[in-house]
């Protein structure tokens, strides 16, 4: 060969817009080709010449700081050869005079991340410029354990940017909109950063097990000065309320702009981060909300609630909660390090509750095992299986003779883990996903796998449930319980809890609480009653009022006593925290001819006037459209420091606008002008904040055309 000669890349074109549609990747802004694990992709090479059979050329393909062939991490691959052993193929599609096209299929289990390429020919080697190429996860691959064989649950659960998140009440459930936006400028990037932060080893990011439970982790910032901080103070001075933001693409932004957490998360905040960055990185993954979740400290399947001589709650007595509402997420995956049978939707939770092994993650954690009480199989089977299945357990408290007694008044073995709740694929509505984290409340598989759970928390011996519960709290390990079966009421008391009228800020709270009894006799039920103001965590932010009542029922009979709580008994509470808060009311009732003791509860929001949105129904790409949103105060009180929260992915970017305080009555109009910048679908999402009111939330949905 003559000098000169040597055959030389002169340039590569990754073809991004073919290989982006084919990997369902061309949504992601970024200028580099990203593209899935397990599926062909077309790189085309133009040559300083035509290329001869006795030319030599080798893509290489490197991850991590120094990549090397017998780590499986520099994939060095020749057309000419077969099969590279690291699973990867590479072959040629066809030659044209001096350009050259390849095609390059990544192994199905190689590891996720970001890639260098070089192109060596003979001794030269070839850099192109935006050399990185992003390798995704692949739920359109079979051979990927992601692989999730529905295209419309793919669309949803991969590529949907954005959502709801259901919060509020089991009995007042409401969707919040939030905008995922996991294709958005240096999301992918922020992403990468979490994976290189985690530490995995470059092996361990072939499986997403390991992968998801190091994201579980790095979403809050406890150990590791990961993305969000926690906070359920009640005051977010220093940073953003957790009610403020409309979605996790300022927050991912933020985080990986300054390395630094980002201020303030709670659980549907870190659910919306969490599910973000797996649909980013291509793991099906969903929010999932469990209404009257136990947060059960000690592992025994029971939540005490402790209350006084008037019924109001003492939480200063227990570490463990039920918080009116958690929200944790599902990604789908084989769980090739379980036995069979476990594979399918797992539950992760970035919310900081509870170590496992020494840091704040949970999970990946089998639905199907928390359904069948299989609660020893890793991850962390045993804290998601309680928080869907304790008991609520309600003791009294009174001092006699400088001693307290515990005195027990009641049990609820029903209201735990009711009206699980995600998204539904391809609607704007909530479906009910209950039944695949527990069969129905009584039923004979309910109960078999309540024992078979039951085996694996208390191995040394039949501890019963409280459905059959001691007679003391739990003293300490020491102190073994007292079964006692639960008698069957005599009198057939029930009680219910309603409102008379809609629980609207500054007006009246007007509670109810009925009894009826449905059995032959004379009763006298002795009733307290108790309202307060809490935070959806459960903790009392304000006791708003009692009530002690002796009511006389003759056989089938009802009586229903008014609860009334005045705004200003509320609203000065309402306004000084930063939390949105609920209303919730316990009733306790003891039948005094048979001595039996009943508890009701129920937590209720409060209702607000709506924002009405005004938009085009299509706009044309890269044009300008105008959005209007309105806002009436039909409240009787004045909603002070008003914010509007304003973000559209791919049409508007996240900004407030000051509306300052608006009187009752008043009116706001505020325009927004909104450029589309990509086709299809686009939402815009709006939040009305005061001091007095955190979320009146509304989104609209626009079609962008060419």
């Amino acid at each position: 060969c003559f000098p000169g000669t040597d055959l030389k890349v002169t340039g590569i074109d990754f073809l991004k817009s073919q290989n982006c549609v084919l990997h369902h990747t061309d949504a992601y802004n970024i200028k580099n080709l990203v593209v899935r694990r397990g599926q062909a992709f077309w790189l085309q090479l133009t040559l300083s010449r035509e290329m001869k059979a006795t030319d030599k050329l080798s893509l290489r393909f490197g991850i991590g700081k120094r990549p090397m062939k017998v780590r499986g991490t520099l994939m060095s691959l020749n057309p000419r050869k077969e099969q590279d052993l690291s699973g990867w193929h590479i072959s040629f599609i066809k030659s044209n005079g001096n350009e050259c096209l390849l095609s390059v299929t990544s192994s199905p289990r190689a590891p996720v991340g970001k890639y260098i390429l070089n192109v060596k020919t003979g001794s030269n080697i070839y850099q192109p410029q935006n050399n990185a190429i992003y390798l995704l996860f692949n739920p359109w691959c079979k051979d990927d354990v992601v692989f999730l064989d529905d295209e419309a649950q793919r669309k949803e659960y991969v590529l949907n940017d954005t959502g709801y998140i259901y919060v509020g009440s089991a009995y007042s459930i409401y969707g919040k909109p939030w905008n995922f936006g996991q294709f958005e400028e240096y999301i992918l990037d922020a992403c990468m950063y979490l994976l290189d932060k985690s530490n995995l080893k470059l092996s361990n990011r072939r499986d997403p097990v390991p992968v998801t439970r190091a994201m579980s982790a790095l979403v809050n910032a406890n150990d590791d000065r990961g993305v969000l901080l926690g906070n359920w103070s009640g005051n977010y001075s220093n940073g953003t309320s957790p009610t403020d933001w409309l979605g996790s693409v300022i927050i991912l932004q933020k985080y990986y702009k300054t390395k630094q957490p980002v201020l303030y998360g709670q659980c549907w905040v870190f659910a919306g981060v969490l599910t973000t960055v797996m649909r980013c990185l291509g793991i099906p993954s969903r929010c999932v909300s469990n209404f009257n979740s136990a947060h059960d400290t000690n592992d025994n399947l029971r939540v005490d609630v402790y209350l006084n001589a008037s019924g109001q709650p003492l939480t200063s007595l227990s570490f463990d909660s039920v918080w009116n509402f958690h929200v944790w997420n599902d990604v789908w995956m084989k769980r090739t390090d379980l036995p069979t049978g476990f594979d399918g939707w797992q539950a992760i939770d970035a919310t900081p509750q509870e170590q496992s092994q020494g840091i704040f993650r949970c999970g990946p954690c089998s639905v199907k095992a928390v359904r069948d009480g299989d609660v020893y199989l890793p991850f962390d089977s045993r804290f998601v299986y309680s928080e869907v299945n304790a008991d609520e357990v309600y003791w009294m408290v009174t001092d006699v003779n400088d001693k307290k007694k515990y005195t027990k008044v009641g049990t609820d073995t029903k209201t735990i883990g009711v009206n699980i709740s995600t998204k539904a694929v391809g609607e704007n509505k909530r479906e009910d996903i209950t039944a695949e984290y527990k069969f129905p409340e009584g039923s004979k598989e309910e109960r078999m796998s309540m024992q078979r759970a039951m085996s694996f928390i208390n191995p040394s011996g039949p501890v019963p449930r409280s459905r059959y519960a001691s007679v003391e709290p739990m003293a300490g390990a020491g102190s073994k319980p007292v079964a006692q079966c639960e008698a069957v009421s005599k009198s057939g008391l029930h009680l219910e809890i309603s409102n008379k009228a809609a629980l609207y800020p500054g007006n009246p709270l007007e509670m109810a609480i009925t009894v009826k009894t449905s059995k032959p006799g004379s009763w006298t039920v002795k009733l307290l009653g108790s309202c307060q103001l809490q935070s959806y965590t459960g903790k009392i932010e304000a006791n708003l009022g009692c009530i002690k009542e002796t009511v006389n029922l003759e056989g089938k009979s009802e009586k229903q006593i008014p609860l009334k709580i005045e705004p200003d008994a509320y609203m000065k509470t309402l306004a000084s925290v930063e939390d949105e808060l609920l209303i919730q009311v316990i009733a306790i009732a003891e039948v005094q001819e048979s001595g039996d003791k009943f508890t009701k509860e129920l937590a209720v929001n409060f209702e607000y006037p709506p924002i009405t949105v005004q938009m085009p129904e299509t706009a044309k790409l890269n044009q300008d459209f105008t959005c209007t949103f309105i806002f009436k105060n039909k409240l009787n009180v004045p909603l002070d420091n008003c914010k509007l929260l304003v973000e559209g992915l791919g049409i508007f970017k996240m900004s407030t606008f000051d509306e300052g305080d608006i009187q009752p009555g008043r009116i706001i109009k505020s325009e927004v002008i909104c450029t589309a910048t990509r086709l299809g679908e686009k939402k815009i999402i709006a939040k009305l904040i005061s001091n007095q009111i955190k979320s009146i939330s509304v989104e609209k949905a626009i079609t962008i055309i060419e």
